[in-house]
């Protein structure tokens, strides 16, 4: 078995995990485990949501043919699933079992950026909701931040029940507040709001009303963020891997892919269960999951 991490943050690699039934695929997709640690995968396939038990076995699925393209996800303490159509502009909400119960956004119409479509060029300006959302968080008032993502360079601020309160961010590559592809967003307890802004190689920092506190760069092109019970800070870069971090930006860890995958194609998104043990996508077909167990 490999072993990853440092200190107290040791994983053991888990060859394989999830059982998929006979000719499935699992695509890309955004983990979350709800309060029985069942593993909910939000993914870009026939099987748009997909769930499973710690043991990855296969309970069931749902969402097939209305979710075309997942990016991110987020889940509350009443096990109700944030999930933003990346390519579809909304974002949704439902419960555990399907049941939609919130829709942000307009389906299939994109807000004005003047982006080309292409990663590489930022944005000619930012805009309004949405324009290619990539990651959702929610505080602890349950307000809902929302990182817009692909074809933006904005955070919005929504209301629990939907209403947009306000967003921050402008196309640019060094300045702060400055956004080229901001991914995913995490929202710390003490209301600090996580940005990891993938194309500038850094993660940005904000109080709850989007001013711009602190930066930490020399990241890989992160792309998501987790912030445990212990205020440990877990990254997955694209071009990296995975690295943690303490609460103040210093690495604890880093480890390489599990495949030689190259440039590109590191890991995309994390998530953590009550167990501590770690759940990683990997931007790798046919390796799209990997599972590491709390040593």
């Amino acid at each position: 078995m490999v072993r990853v991490g440092a200190g107290v943050r040791v994983y053991e690699q888990l060859e394989t995990w999830e059982k998929l039934p006979e000719g499935w695929v699992l695509g890309q997709t955004a983990i979350v485990t709800d309060s029985q640690d069942r593993v909910y995968l939000f993914n870009r396939g026939d099987h748009p949501l997909m769930v499973f038990d710690r043991d990855g076995n296969f309970l069931n699925s749902w969402g097939e043919g209305a979710l075309p393209d997942a990016h991110g996800m987020f889940i509350d303490a009443d096990d109700n699933l944030y999930m933003p159509v990346k390519n579809s502009h909304v974002v949704l909400k439902y419960r555990p079992d399907g049941n939609l119960l919130m829709t942000m956004g307009d389906w299939d119409k994109p807000s004005d950026t003047g982006w080309s479509g292409n990663v590489s060029d930022p944005v000619k300006q930012a805009a309004g909701p949405f324009n290619r959302p990539s990651d959702i968080a929610l505080d602890s008032a349950g307000d809902l931040y929302i990182s817009d993502g692909y074809g933006n360079a904005r955070v919005h601020k929504f209301t629990a029940d939907g209403k947009l309160l306000f967003s921050w961010g402008e196309p640019g590559k060094t300045g702060p507040g400055e956004f080229h592809v901001p991914h995913g967003v995490w929202v710390h307890t003490d209301g600090r709001v996580f940005v990891a802004d993938r194309e500038n190689n850094r993660i940005q920092i904000f109080d709850a009303d989007g001013k711009y506190l602190e930066e930490w760069g020399g990241l890989a092109r992160p792309c998501d963020i987790y912030i445990d019970q212990d205020d440990i800070i877990y990254v997955p870069e694209l071009d990296g891997f995975m690295s943690i971090l303490s609460i103040e930006g210093d690495i604890i860890a880093t480890w390489d892919s599990p495949l030689d995958a190259g440039m590109g194609n590191g890991a995309h998104a994390v998530w953590m269960d009550s167990h501590g043990d770690l759940y990683v996508n990997q931007n790798v077909e046919g390796h799209r999951l990997v599972k590491y167990i709390r040593q």
